[in-house]
């Protein structure tokens, strides 16, 4: 059973770090928020149907503006930031940069559920903050900067955001099932993120040319909504259930591995130096959290304590 749920977890993280090279392809084409639009209606779609089939469409009317708070905050501002911020850096830098999610839900779950600040929670969450400013200082200043600079500015954006969703989402999923979370998450997202879109790209004609994309245009749109948001948020979910938490978490390492390997190949990134040196203390400090996690204590236990659906 616990190989089986690492195979899941390693499935998922290596998924969504796939999702960052294929959406910096999509995204040459694609405007953003108009790919944010894509991808949550393709999720409503399948999370709608499951939800239907299973019976877990329910939420009680106390509970619609928690549900509404994690579309704006976890889809509408998260991947909104997150697909600005890929658009504008690197599929590496977002699957790194992102990856320090984990490391910043204690700042949250300390200020929302009460949780106490330990000395490994702080380490974790110092090592993190300087492994993304080991990325992102370089490339912000001296002759990086720019759209360079303001994409990974995105990308912290979108970690500390998903953060705050995380810490939410665990609130949520102590009534309702992740299923029907994800589901009235998502849709909440597409009804935030739409009328942003029209105001900022449709009216301007920017989706225009999507009848003339090329066909792998469309494929990559497919993978990031059926793939990287149903299927995988279905093995992550699945796979959390099969190991303990704390153990779970060191899996999401595959998604900036995968992210920097396939942009790299495929796009022709380059990987500097200080990109590793990042690496190397987002991973400690992250690695830190969950091993501390693990003891018992921390915000693990919700199946999205990682990056991302």
């Amino acid at each position: 059973m616990r190989l089986l749920g690492a195979l899941y977890l390693t499935i998922a993280a290596s998924i969504w770090g796939g999702m960052y090279v294929v959406s910096k392809y999509v995204l040459e084409y694609v405007p953003p928020l108009t790919l944010l639009v894509m991808r949550l209606a393709i999720a409503a779609v399948i999370f709608g149907g499951l939800a239907l089939w299973r019976r877990e469409w329910r939420v009680a009317a106390r509970d619609r503006l928690l549900l509404a708070s994690l579309g704006l905050i976890g889809f509408t501002l998260s991947l909104g930031l997150q697909f600005w911020g890929t658009k504008l850096s690197s599929a590496h830098n977002g699957g790194l940069i992102t990856s320090a999610s984990p490391a910043f839900i204690v700042l949250f779950a300390f200020w929302l559920l009460k949780e106490r600040l330990s000395v490994w929670k702080l380490s974790s969450l110092g090592l993190a903050t300087a492994g993304v400013l080991a990325v992102v200082g370089p490339e912000s200043g001296g002759g990086g900067g720019g759209a360079l600079g303001l994409g990974n500015l995105c990308l912290v954006g979108a970690a500390v955001t998903w953060a705050l969703y995380t810490v939410l989402g665990k609130v949520a999923t102590e009534r309702y099932s992740s299923l029907t979370v994800s589901l009235y998450a998502t849709l909440a997202g597409l009804l935030f993120t739409a009328p942003v879109a029209w105001v900022t790209e449709w009216a301007a004609g920017a989706p225009a040319t999507l009848p003339s994309a090329p066909a792998l245009v469309w494929w990559g749109v497919a993978y990031v909504g059926v793939i990287s948001t149903a299927v995988a948020f279905y093995l992550w979910v699945r796979g959390f259930s099969m190991v303990d938490a704390g153990t779970g978490s060191l899996f999401f390492f595959a998604q900036p591995l995968v992210a920097a390997v396939l942009g790299a190949a495929l796009l022709g990134e380059t990987l500097h130096w200080y990109f590793f040196l990042g690496a190397g203390l987002i991973f400690a400090g992250v690695g830190l959290s969950a091993l501390q996690r693990s003891g018992g204590h921390g915000t693990a236990d919700h199946p999205a304590s990682s990056r991302r659906a």
